[in-house]
């Protein structure tokens, strides 16, 4: 299922991210009594009454500056406006209209996206009058808010919720296999689907970000049926947009969300950067099972140990995802892209493997034999039973006397254990720690 965004937009210090942290409930961006001061956009996660939305936080929207920084928040700001099913326009009810706030909503009328109007700064009933100039605007009654103390932001998300269309979900059959192909852009994402499927379905060129929507390939190999999920790019292009990557992120988290398997594509000529880190992050809190594939090897200068010594870089870029398999390959010359669908099956299958827990607590019984559990303060973890409780990812409850003596060390040894003796490999696995308690 893909989820709803919703951009906040704005001229700058109305409170735009102060009114993002408190409604994705915790302080992500950076607050602070200067105007401008969020320099990119900031995703988070949220809900309200059951409904998930993905929220984006933008930098304050400058019409009239020609600066680069000016430029640039513009550019972003406008590209959050493409994205999102619902925007939320805030504006500064102490300080009332501005020709800067008329100037965002022509910006914002262009877009048809349904817009919800937040007259922030509002705290106090005797303050209420102060919204009603902003129905001028022509974008409806107006919601007051408080972003600093929490006032109006149910009022508020009531209306975005409104505004969103029927959840989106894209039917497959069980047994198929979708495949998102996740990456910043130009490192190859599309040339690898076209690859696989060995004809030009997807538009490929050379200029950063030119796939303009998502898009699905079924494809069969082997007998297996997959989805393949390209991330879109740009919807527009030029010199400015261009030069900008985070964008992807957020056509990563909604591949990511209707994928099983995702696989980061990373240009083995420039190596590794921190957007692919950010890239790989999102799908290892999403539980997704992953690969990396190593696009370009081709072009690469190469000894005999090139591609272990790369591999032993990401293993130490991604720490977390030591269990992820790596593939070298080149689009362009079809290199090892035939590796790609049939790795794709294994790590589907680790993904959504299940173990008896008559077996699981025969490994971890002879591993704790091996290794005892911990003990603190004279107190020693004692694991009664284990069971899997999950798959998509691997999830599994150990009962214990008490959970605050599972040190993180001894869990990651469980971790590796498990791996060991069932492999494991392209997905995480999550472990929790539950005091057992009368009956259980």
């Amino acid at each position: 299922m893909t989820l709803p965004v919703v951009a906040i937009v704005g001229r700058a210090n109305v409170g735009k991210s102060t009114l993002f942290n408190r409604l994705a409930g915790e302080r992500i961006a950076i607050v602070e009594d200067k105007p401008g001061v969020t320099r990119d956009r900031i995703y988070a996660k949220a809900d309200w009454n059951g409904r998930e939305f993905h929220l984006i936080d933008t930098g304050g929207i400058e019409l009239s500056g020609e600066d680069d920084i000016t430029n640039l928040i513009r550019v972003q700001a406008q590209l959050a406006i493409d994205e999102a099913d619902v925007i939320v326009f805030v504006v500064d009810g102490r300080e009332g209209m501005l020709g800067a706030d008329r100037d965002v909503a022509d910006m914002l009328r262009i877009s048809r996206k349904p817009i919800v109007l937040a007259v922030n700064k509002l705290d106090h009933p005797k303050h209420i009058n102060a919204s009603y100039e902003f129905f001028e605007l022509g974008f409806g009654d107006p919601v007051v808010v408080s972003a600093e103390h929490g006032i109006g932001t149910g009022d508020l998300l009531d209306q975005v919720v409104a505004g969103f269309g029927p959840e989106e979900t894209t039917a497959y059959a069980e047994d198929v296999i979708r495949v998102a192909v996740i990456g910043r852009p130009n490192v190859g994402k599309s040339s690898i689907i076209n690859a696989l499927v060995g004809e030009n379905r997807v538009m490929v060129s050379d200029v950063a970000g030119t796939t303009r929507d998502a898009i699905d390939t079924p494809i069969a190999v082997g007998g297996q049926e997959y989805v393949l999920i390209d991330t879109a790019g740009l919807r527009r292009r030029g010199r400015v947009y261009e030069t900008i990557e985070r964008y992807s992120v957020l056509r990563a988290l909604r591949a990511i969300e209707r994928c099983d398997v995702a696989l980061l594509v990373i240009d083995g000529k420039q190596g590794i950067t921190e957007q692919d880190k950010r890239v790989a992050g999102y799908a290892l809190e999403a539980g997704r099972a992953m690969g990396f594939v190593v696009n370009k090897w081709d072009i690469v200068e190469k000894d005999d140990k090139t591609s272990h010594r790369f591999e032993q870089l990401l293993r130490s870029e991604f720490p977390f995802m030591r269990w992820a398999p790596v593939m070298f390959v080149s689009a362009k010359t079809h290199q090892r892209v035939d590796r790609i669908l049939p790795t794709a099956k294994d790590i589907a299958e680790a993904h959504a493997m299940r173990i008896s827990t008559s077996t699981l607590n025969g490994v971890l019984q002879d591993a704790m034999a091996t290794v005892a559990p911990p003990t603190d303060k004279g107190k020693k973890l004692r694991v009664y039973y284990t069971t899997q409780v999950a798959v998509r990812p691997p999830t599994f409850v150990m009962f214990v006397n008490d959970s605050e003596l599972m040190h993180f060390s001894y869990e990651r040894f469980i971790e590796n254990q498990l791996r060991q003796a069932f492999g494991f490999e392209g997905t995480p696995i999550r472990i929790f720690a539950r005091n057992r308690t009368k009956g259980q």
